[in-house]
């Protein structure tokens, strides 16, 4: 019966000793489940900003762009009324030329 008691005692024992030690393990998972929550948590939070970041630069270059393209859409116009007016210009001083001076009347004379 002594050896069946320290049987018992000795199977409980060896049991008891991987329980404590299944314990310690799942505080030490617990604590590593929290850290990596938190570094999950970080990690989303800056992912959020980075990506905030990116956004604001991409319309950045949009604008930009829209700016670059309204600037070239101006400098066609000024170049086709420049165009124009250099046309009209040429074109009246060929007709001033054609047209002799003593044939205009007095209104039409350049003084």
């Amino acid at each position: 019966m002594a050896s069946a008691t320290a049987l018992t005692h000795a199977l409980v024992d060896h049991l008891n000793s991987g329980v404590a030690q299944s314990y310690v393990n799942q505080k030490k998972l617990d604590t590593e489940t929290k850290i990596l929550q938190a570094n999950a948590a970080h990690f989303a939070k800056m992912t959020m900003q980075w990506l905030k970041l990116v956004e604001d630069f991409n319309t950045a270059l949009k604008e930009i762009g829209d700016v670059e393209n309204w600037a070239r859409n101006i400098e066609a116009d000024m170049r086709t009324i420049s165009s124009a007016l250099e046309y009209a210009y040429r074109k009246r001083n060929a007709a001033m030329m054609e047209t002799p001076q003593d044939s205009l009347p007095d209104s039409k004379l350049i003084h």
